[in-house]
């Protein structure tokens, strides 16, 4: 294990299995980045787990007994042109969900080029491969997720999560959701939270609305709230799309929705792909950036507002 540490954040590399960065001050273990393979059924992928608040609260969820291949905070493509790179059962339309292993595929860790920190600012730097369950390469990715704006006063820090996914196949890959192969408001792909079981009916917040409702909807930044078991107290995540999200890379931009429940259990998506597929034509890359803040307390839309604010991209 190779550590690196300053005042402010701190990494620690166990080479193989996960990066994990804390807070130096208070010991406190703020994620852990793993890359390891796990099992295939799950469709392998890279996760964010535990990911905690400044005081220490787990606000993730991991191989819950309804969805195994739920895994705290990681990047899913739930219809791939025929494939699944979400885990689990797959949905098919007039049949629902049928256990089709020949459609689970994988992204797999290629290497890092930089992992990192400077004190203030914590970077875990990937290349990763996307593939079918027949094992060809159907996409590079590069991805940046990094840790910054650890703030003890309002109790919170942030989560930058950069991905640009390139398409190596011969053929355009299809982005798509349930809703896209025909199941109503059950957009979910690309970025997927999953909370933990007792923020179960949670809090959701967008700035022009509020509760389930918010399902489907566009808007620049929705917020989820939960109380802990075990710990007393709330803890709060935002998720916000950077601006150019909407009209990124070079697909010609794709009009970006919310995925989001809080029953029967806490999840949120920055959707890639709700209602209509996005494609992706061969040699082109598709490029997405969100902010995750993770904080202690339930936070109001006031406070929320003024936090992205106080800190644009």
């Amino acid at each position: 294990m190779t550590p690196s540490a300053r005042d402010g954040l701190r990494i620690v590399h166990a080479h193989g299995d996960r990066v994990t960065i804390a807070d130096a001050g208070t010991g406190v273990e703020l994620l852990s980045y793993v890359y390891r393979a796990e099992a295939a059924w799950e469709a392998p992928k890279p996760y964010l787990h535990p990911l905690r608040t400044p005081a220490g609260a787990v606000v993730t969820d991991y191989r819950p007994n309804d969805h195994r291949w739920h895994k705290g905070l990681q990047m899913t493509a739930s219809h791939l042109s025929g494939q699944n790179l979400w885990g689990g059962n797959t949905y098919v339309h007039g049949r629902g969900y049928l256990a089709l292993p020949e459609r689970v595929g994988s992204m797999a860790h290629a290497g890092f080029d930089e992992v990192g920190s400077d004190g203030h600012r914590a970077v875990i730097a990937e290349r990763l491969t996307w593939h079918p369950h027949d094992g060809d390469l159907w996409a590079e990715e590069e991805r940046r997720v990094e840790v910054h704006d650890l703030d003890p006063g309002s109790g919170s820090w942030a989560l930058t999560w950069t991905t640009a996914v390139t398409n190596r196949r011969n053929e355009p890959l299809r982005f798509g959701s349930p809703t896209t192969a025909g199941r109503e408001m059950a957009g979910y792909t690309g970025l997927f939270w999953r909370g933990p079981r007792a923020f179960r009916n949670g809090r959701i917040v967008g700035p022009d609305g509020e509760g389930p409702g918010l399902m489907g909807r566009r808007a620049p930044w929705l917020a989820y709230s939960g109380e802990h078991d075990g710990a007393d107290g709330h803890a709060t995540l935002v998720f916000a799309h950077a601006p150019e999200n909407d009209h990124a890379g070079e697909s010609g931009g794709h009009p970006a929705h919310w995925f989001v429940r809080n029953e029967p259990f806490a999840a949120v998506a920055p959707s890639l792909a709700f209602f209509d597929e996005l494609e992706l034509a061969p040699g082109d890359t598709l490029t997405r950036r969100y902010r995750v803040v993770v904080a202690d307390g339930a936070w109001e839309r006031e406070e929320i507002a003024k936090y992205l604010e106080e800190h644009p991209w």
